[in-house]
């Protein structure tokens, strides 16, 4: 099923494409897509949805054919944070359910956290860390934090000749094996290579690395928490919150999990063993039911 998108323009000037399918009268859904894809992670969820929900989807600011600002800067959390209360007020969205993957689900954390008891009325969560739980294990565990030295080549500026050069697929291809091609229907790898086609888009996507605090220390860094280091001060989530987790990810292992309950008021966790990270296109008909199950338990 195509999804067709609208241009959105927000009260600060950022220019987002956007899916809005679904009725207008009930409650709504924005979903958020991570690195480095756009909203067709949520090609399988949209349809399965929108004839209930009204369906949220951008693609996020420095993604396809959204604004794509200058510098570093422009993509640090708290404006993406931002694009999506605005993307709400644009669109006459007073409260919602945000959904994320990947980086859309870290997104999803900050407006979450930031926005439950006013406008957010709940959380879906697949394949994202908790902020405060991804920092520690990054310090600590030797898995995650080796799973995760592709974001030291990512944030690296002396890659962008090679990037430029020879594009944003041949990059990934050389610094991390989190691909899941194989999965992925060959029409949609072929759109996805499109996109990856702009020299320029390539940079923005990675500065939502390059503008993010998280710290991922060297292999040969000892595994401790650092000395003076403070875990950010956040406020647990009393929202209803899913969490859906691959656990054949292979830069997120489910030692992330650890701990949920605690940051969590209302927490529902469903596993999806035998997947990859792309869970939402690897494993859709699981991901749908477990969106199903706690969308009718938590509905107004």
């Amino acid at each position: 099923m195509a999804l067709t998108q609208k241009r959105v323009t927000l009260a600060n000037g950022i220019e987002l494409d956007v899916v809005d399918e679904g009725p207008r009268g009930g409650e709504t859904l924005i979903f958020l897509h991570g690195f480095p894809e756009s909203h067709r992670t949520w090609r399988h969820q949209i349809p399965h949805l929108s004839d209930r929900y009204r369906c949220i989807a951008p693609d996020q600011r420095g993604y396809r054919g959204s604004s794509r600002p200058a510098g570093i800067d422009a993509y640090t959390p708290d404006k993406l944070i931002g694009d999506v209360f605005l993307l709400a007020d644009a669109l006459g969205v007073d409260k919602f359910t945000v959904v994320g993957h990947d980086w859309g689900g870290a997104i999803a954390w900050g407006v979450a956290i930031g926005g439950q008891g006013a406008r957010v009325e709940r959380a879906i969560i697949a394949n994202a860390p908790h902020p405060v739980i991804f920092q520690k294990l990054l310090y600590t565990n030797q898995v995650q934090r080796q799973a995760s030295q592709y974001m030291r080549a990512f944030r690296d500026a002396g890659h962008d000749p090679f990037i430029l050069e020879h594009g944003l697929a041949e990059f990934l291809r050389r610094e991390a094996e989190w691909e899941s091609a194989s999965a992925m229907e060959p029409e949609e790898r072929a759109a996805q290579l499109r996109d990856w086609s702009d020299p320029e888009t390539s940079i923005a996507m990675l500065n939502w690395y390059r503008a993010s605090q998280i710290d991922v220390p060297p292999m040969d860094a000892p595994f401790d928490v650092p000395e003076g280091f403070a875990p950010p001060m956040l406020p647990n989530l009393d929202i209803p919150t899913l969490v859906i987790w691959a656990l054949d990810d292979m830069a997120l292992p489910p030692e992330n999990l650890d701990g949920l309950d605690r940051v969590i008021k209302d927490l529902t966790l469903v596993k999806v063993p035998d997947c990859g990270h792309f869970v939402p296109w690897e494993a859709p008909e699981k991901v749908n039911a477990a969106i199903d199950d706690f969308l009718g338990r938590t509905g107004g």
